[in-house]
């Protein structure tokens, strides 16, 4: 305990007074086993190369209602040509190789899934993160970390906070502009007594928070009980897991709406004057997917799979996540519906016993009406 005190503290000075690099080197050091102490284990310094890209991103890239779900016959028809796909000029975070920031780092087909949320970032408590940030977009943007733990200069959120100069470089970063973000993961960062061995967070942007999120800039944070993870920070008690962002994405409060909406675009911006505008363009999403487009979450019968839910920021993001054919145990409760307010995150595990393809959607009827919908398969 008291070596994991020094090593916090020594982590706040450099945080206050160190440049990225530098920082950076002194806390590998830092983290060090002591040499008084040699066979103690070293703290693990956890470290993602994430930028901000602009893309255009295809909520329906399969084409309409791929889970079939059926519709009133005026409804638009599902063939998903031309403009039948749902295409919306955003920016999301992607994780890169290095701090060069020229390869994309390839996503694991097993986190296909994740589509528009920005890259997994891990740890096991006691560990740090260490989050080499670059803003490609022509946005100000930052990454603010719930659930973690971080200094004034690691925050990543623009407010009157009583500090000035260089603790408040993480509030801002412009366009084109780099910053090393270093959180640590203390006891309280972990699941509780009543968690199963892993939890989850979330990061976005915080510089105007609703609008950043609504752009795209949100992603997920795991962290696993001390001693229970494996190496790469999962747990080890579980054969699978799946992270699903019920998300309603308002892109009339996008930065990009002008530019989406055309030259009407700064008139239109005028939601409350235009409800049925904000309407059609709010997209009923699970991770960025709308109508059944998410990839097929697949699992086998008898694995411990554990599902990670978290929701986004606007007033509508009041969600009830349902599985059809199996059920899950959340809170230490048997359910097949687990409840979201805005921003709400929660962990439920699952041990499927009934094969087939099932769909998994949000119970809200007109969530469920707007293409919140996606589905799961259970191989034997």
């Amino acid at each position: 305990m008291r070596r994991l005190t020094t090593v916090l503290a020594a982590i706040a000075v450099l945080l206050l007074h160190g440049s990225g690099a530098a920082r950076s080197a002194e806390l590998h050091a830092a983290a060090a086993p002591s040499a008084g102490n040699p066979s103690a284990k070293a703290s693990v310094v956890r470290t993602y190369y994430i930028a901000a890209n602009e893309v255009n991103w295809d909520y329906t890239p399969q084409g309409r209602n791929i889970a079939g779900i059926p519709h009133v016959e005026t409804a638009e028809d599902d063939t998903g040509k031309g403009s039948r796909h749902v295409i919306y000029h955003k920016a999301i975070y992607q994780e890169y190789t290095d701090a060069t920031f020229q390869k994309l780092k390839p996503r694991p087909q097993q986190w296909e899934h994740l589509g528009i949320l920005g890259p997994l970032i891990r740890a096991e408590v006691g560990d740090s993160i260490r989050v080499v940030f670059r803003n490609n977009t022509h946005l100000s943007v930052t990454m603010h970390p719930h659930g973690l733990a971080y200094t004034k200069d690691a925050e990543g959120a623009l407010y009157n906070d009583g500090t000035a100069g260089s603790v408040k470089a993480d509030d801002r970063v412009p366009p084109g502009g780099t910053f090393t973000y270093i959180w640590s993961v203390p006891e309280r960062s972990g699941p509780a007594a009543m968690d199963v061995s892993s939890v989850l967070w979330m990061y976005h942007s915080h510089f105007v928070e609703s609008t950043d999120m609504n752009t795209g800039l949100v992603g997920p944070i795991v962290v696993t009980r001390k001693g229970e993870a494996r190496a790469d920070g999962s747990p080890k008690d579980v054969d699978r897991e799946f992270i699903t962002d019920y998300s309603i994405f308002d892109e009339t409060d996008s930065w990009f709406f002008e530019g989406n909406a055309g030259k009407k675009g700064r008139e239109l911006r005028l939601k409350a004057l235009n409800p049925l505008l904000r309407e059609q363009n709010l997209m009923y999403s699970i991770n960025g997917y709308i109508e059944g487009n998410i990839p097929l979450l697949t699992m086998r019968r008898g694995e411990h799979v554990r599902w990670y839910l978290m929701s986004n920021s606007n007033e509508e993001d009041v969600h009830m996540a349902h599985w059809h054919g199996n059920s899950v145990t959340w809170n230490s409760m048997r359910t097949d519906t687990v409840g979201l307010l805005p921003m709400g995150m929660a962990s439920a595990d699952m041990v499927p016993d009934a094969e087939g393809i099932w769909l998994f959607h949000c119970h809200v009827n007109d969530h469920y009406a707007g293409g919140m919908v996606g589905r799961y398969q259970v191989l034997p």
